[in-house]
C-alpha cells in the first residue's frame, strides 16, 4: 500500500524483529484498555496472543521464502485462528443470573491474534489500523452501547401443583409478547408434600406488576415472585 514500507516486507532479521516488536506494542495497547477495566485478560495475555500470532505468520513465511520448502504458508496461520477460538473462550462466563460476561474481551483477544498475523505477514498498515479500531470499539463504542436500553429481562419463580398450570402460565407469557429465555424446573420428592417449583427467565416490555398479578390469579399457581435481571457486557 505504501511504497516506503516495501523494504520492511523483506524476510530479513531487522524486518522480523520489527514485526514482533510492533505486535507487542499493539497487544500492549489493547491489553492496557482491558486491564484498566479490570477484565480477565489483561496486558500480558494480549501481548502473548499478538506476539505469538505474529511469530506464527513469520514462521510460515520463513519456511516458504527462506528455506524454499514446499509448504502452504497460510496453513500455520489458519491453525492459529482455530487455536485463538479456544483461548478466547476462557474469559467467557455465565453468571448466577444466567447472563453472559466476557464476550467483548474474548472477541478482542481473537481480533488481537488476527492483528498479530497481519503484522507478522508484513501488512503493517492493517495491523495498526486494526489496533486503533479495536481500541475505539472497546472504549467509545462501549459508552455508546450503554446508552442503548436493552429489552428488560425478568426471572419469575413459580410454585405450582400440576404441570398443566405451568403450561398455562407459559402460554400466557407468550401471548403477552414475552420471550421465554430459560426454564428450570425443580421436582419435589415423592411423598414430601412440596409443590413443584419452576424458574422462568423472560424478556419483554410488558408491565411486570400486571403480569405477576395475573400469574398469581391462575388456577394451580400457589406463589409467584419476580426479580429483575441486568445484562452485563
Amino acid at each position: 500500500m505504501f511504497d516506503s514500507l516495501h523494504f520492511l516486507r523483506n524476510m530479513d532479521f531487522f524486518s522480523s524483529v520489527l514485526r514482533i516488536l510492533l505486535a507487542c506494542v499493539c497487544g500492549t495497547l489493547i491489553g492496557m484498555e482491558r486491564s484498566y477495566r479490570n477484565r480477565p485478560a489483561g496486558i500480558r495475555t494480549h501481548i502473548l496472543v499478538c506476539m505469538g500470532s505474529a511469530m506464527a505468520a513469520l514462521t510460515g513465511l520463513y519456511l516458504y521464502m527462506a528455506l524454499k520448502l514446499p509448504s502452504d504458508i497460510s496453513r500455520i496461520s489458519s491453525q492459529v485462528i482455530t487455536g485463538l477460538g479456544f483461548i478466547a473462550a476462557g474469559p467467557i462466563i455465565v453468571t448466577k443470573q444466567l447472563t453472559i460476561r466476557g464476550l467483548t474481551t474474548a472477541s478482542g483477544m481473537w481480533t488481537t491474534g488476527i492483528i498479530g498475523l497481519a503484522i507478522g505477514s508484513g501488512y503493517y498498515e492493517i495491523g495498526v489500523v486494526g489496533t486503533l479500531l479495536v481500541l475505539l470499539t472497546e472504549t467509545w463504542f462501549g459508552h455508546l452501547a450503554r446508552l442503548i436500553r436493552p429489552t428488560p429481562t425478568y426471572s419469575i419463580e413459580v410454585q405450582y401443583s400440576k404441570k398443566a398450570s405451568l403450561d398455562e402460565m407459559l402460554r400466557f407469557c407468550k401471548n403477552s409478547h414475552m420471550n421465554i429465555i430459560n426454564l428450570k424446573i425443580i421436582t419435589p420428592e415423592k411423598g414430601s408434600g412440596s409443590k413443584h417449583v419452576a424458574t422462568v427467565t423472560l424478556s419483554g416490555s410488558t408491565d411486570c406488576e400486571e403480569l405477576l398479578l395475573q400469574i398469581r390469579c391462575m388456577t394451580g399457581i400457589a406463589q409467584a415472585n419476580m426479580a429483575s435481571q441486568t445484562e452485563d457486557d
